[in-house]
């Protein structure tokens, strides 16, 4: 196989004009070996890649070998980076290291490998290391190692000289490389120079967004420093601005994290936060902003996604009660284009606690926490996972806590997270939180019966999932179990129904690795409940391995037992 700095040349090559798709290339697949052991702990993974780097090898041939032997893959890129950040060079150390950092990004062929290249050359690289970044960074998994690197060899050169076409997709600007951009061009200062300059000041609302993380990111918005300032002036000034769907969105987007999201935890002046979100909810609620939500019916999707999401969501973050209690349960609906995601975000006096004390990935989904009865103070202790981190808990970890009824209280203890990048082991343990057993009963029960934040489509897979949960009977005459039933990122207008197939299921003995299934069910605009039933009576008439589709499993599998392997195409 050849290494995947010739790869995104050649896609390069090939490509219209030379420009790669606007969300970048995907990584050859399959680009590395499957996984035969068993998943390392977040600790336990920074060990291994520690291992295979440390001292560094002699050529990129043994990191390669190192790394694939170890299990490091391209879903454990930020434990690489964090590693090679923290491994110790000087003197000829370095010149070795920036030898072997060209030689990983020139010849790599593994994501994590050519990833550990360019966490060596954000330490070591050269002007003339350029290039090689640049046609790296191509690659949507690899955007934002290639940035931090470019970022440390010509920060001013390769930020500043693209700064008007920049672009400002969420799937290949993270909340790392937002912050990063901010600090390199000095933001609030250019906006300052700038006062009447709309396109700058729609970028930095966006890079402002940006930083608070999302689906795929951790947040970096109580790491920026200017970040009070920045959102002085982009609110200040956001009434110059052109009403229209994408503005709106960024708007509003930025009203949710100052509402509950990362927003509150930056360091406000009294009663500061809550003037930039009154500026925000009086601009939005005029009529021109209102026009931008009628776009419902548009031919663009993305226009079309944004109008409807603005039109469900548009009140929420002007909405919370003036006094919300010890605890309040606040379920945010993300912006679809970005793909952000649908959060429980959980306030202890009024400050959001995931993004305080784990910010490597946003809370879990209402489905998870509130239907499932996750938060509910039972008689019996109950460990609950609050948040995981983008990358999955095998890399870099999750949020836990132990929930109890202790008398007329309800507390929260015993809680679970790993080393926070820049704490390292010094993280402070947290102390139990109390509550008010009856308050506390009070908010769940609320929490848990507001469905306003959903749209049809997610009533649509709630209600299925309900049935199936209510009537698994339904599935294993197919010999089949229920999986992730939701709407998907790519299009929330959908339905998607994954399930489980192992032969001999229904009957208690089943055989051999699973195949697992995606049935699509688009909302046609009937009434949800209605749709339910008719998909709940299909999946009672017909086996779904007729109409469902084989995602995932393995191909040797799909084969033996008849179905089509759906990457070979």
């Amino acid at each position: 196989m050849s290494g995947l700095y010739d790869h995104a040349l050649r896609l390069l090559r090939e490509s219209p004009d030379g420009l790669p798709p606007r969300r970048g290339f995907p990584l050859p697949c399959p680009p590395e070996t499957p996984d035969t052991a068993p998943a390392l702990s977040h600790e336990a993974m920074r060990a291994a890649v520690r291992q295979a780097l440390d001292p560094l090898p002699e050529d990129s041939g043994t990191v390669h070998r190192r790394l694939d032997s170890l299990g490091v893959r391209r879903r454990h890129q930020r434990t690489v980076r964090a590693v090679v950040a923290g491994l110790a060079l000087s003197g000829p150390q370095r010149d070795r290291g920036r030898s072997l950092a060209r030689e990983l990004v020139r010849t790599g062929t593994t994501a994590a490998a050519v990833t550990a290249g360019l966490a060596l050359l954000a330490r070591l690289g050269e002007p003339e290391d350029v290039p090689c970044l640049i046609a790296l960074g191509q690659f949507r998994d690899l955007c934002g190692a290639a940035v931090e690197a470019l970022d440390a060899v010509d920060r001013r050169r390769t930020v500043l000289a693209e700064l008007d076409v920049l672009p400002t997709d969420a799937r290949l600007l993270g909340a790392s490389t937002a912050r990063r951009i901010a600090e390199a061009v000095l933001l609030p200062d250019l906006l300052d120079r700038h006062p009447s300059h709309t396109g700058l000041l729609a970028l930095a609302g966006r890079l402002l967004a940006r930083m608070a993380g999302g689906r795929d990111d951790s947040t970096e918005l109580p790491l920026y420093r200017d970040a009070l300032r920045l959102y002085e002036t982009v609110v200040r000034r956001a009434r110059l601005l052109p009403p229209t769907v994408g503005h709106h969105a960024t708007l509003l987007s930025l009203a949710l994290d100052l509402s509950s999201g990362p927003g509150v935890l930056l360091d406000w002046p009294p009663g500061r936060r809550s003037a930039l979100l009154g500026t925000l909810g009086r601009l939005l609620a005029e009529p021109r902003w209102a026009v931008s939500a009628d776009d419902v019916d548009s031919d663009e999707p993305e226009r079309r996604l944004r109008a409807r999401w603005i039109r469900h969501t548009r009140r929420r973050p002007f909405a919370l009660p003036a006094a919300p209690g010890r605890l309040r349960v606040e379920v945010v609906v993300g912006d679809p284009v970005d793909r952000e995601p649908v959060e429980t975000r959980i306030l202890l006096d009024g400050r959001p606690l995931v993004p305080a004390v784990f910010p490597l990935g946003p809370a879990h989904s209402p489905e998870l926490l509130l239907e499932e009865g996750q938060l509910r103070a039972g008689p019996q202790a109950r460990e609950v996972q609050l948040a995981e981190a983008s990358c999955t808990e095998g890399c870099c970890g999750a949020l836990h806590v132990t929930i109890r009824r202790d008398g007329d209280e309800v507390v929260w203890e015993k809680w679970r997270r790993p080393p926070l990048p820049g704490l390292g082991r010094s993280t402070p343990v947290l102390p139990p939180v109390r509550f008010d057993a009856a308050a506390y009963d009070a908010e769940i029960a609320r929490a848990e019966a507001d469905l306003a934040w959903s749209w049809p489509a997610r009533t649509l897979a709630r209600l299925i999932r309900k049935g199936l949960v209510e009537r698994p009977e339904l599935l294993s005459r197919w010999d089949m179990e229920r999986g992730w039933i939701s709407t998907g990122s790519a299009d929330p207008d959908h339905a998607e129904v994954h399930l489980w197939y192992r032969p001999g299921l229904g009957a208690g003995t089943p055989d051999g690795d699973p195949l697992v299934f995606r049935w699509t069910v688009p909302d046609d605009g009937t009434p949800p409940g209605i749709q339910a039933a008719a998909a709940l009576r299909r999946l009672s008439e017909e086996n779904p391995a007729g109409y469902a589709r084989v995602i995932a499993g393995s191909r040797g599998r799909a084969e033996e037992l008849g179905f089509p392997w759906p990457y070979d195409h």
